[in-house]
């Protein structure tokens, strides 16, 4: 089991920038393939982006492609999730997750991740 916590959520204008965090406890994150989840009212919880235990896979929801990176540092124990050009849309709860340990093909299904934070609000104006 791995514990995440997130940070960085806030109130952002059209076409700004945010980078939420993603930390986790204990010392085996490396072993740990993590995701980022968004969750819009009144809407299921959807993928946005995952990365494998060393960052050798990403992949990313067709809606954030060329807007949103995702990242990690092993040795800070924590995953980012780089957003740029944030729309109206992009507006939602945003969740780590991770899935099982030792798993190495990111998962887009809520169902394959056992370990998630309680989420970060993101919030774009128009």
């Amino acid at each position: 089991q791995v514990q995440l916590v997130e940070s960085g959520g806030r109130l952002v204008q059209a076409g700004g920038s945010l980078r939420l965090s993603c930390t986790a406890s204990g010392r085996t994150f490396s072993t740990y393939t993590m995701g980022w989840f968004r969750q819009a009212p009144g809407k299921e919880r959807a993928f946005v982006a995952g990365i494998s235990l060393i960052g050798g896979t990403i992949y990313y929801a067709d809606s954030v492609k060329g807007r949103f990176t995702i990242s990690r540092d092993n040795a800070k124990n924590t995953v980012y999730l780089q957003m740029n050009s944030l729309k109206p849309e992009d507006t939602a709860v945003y969740y780590c997750a991770a899935m099982p340990q030792w798993h190495t093909k990111v998962a887009v299904t809520t169902i394959a991740y056992d370990n998630w934070g309680q989420g970060t609000q993101v919030t774009v104006s128009s």
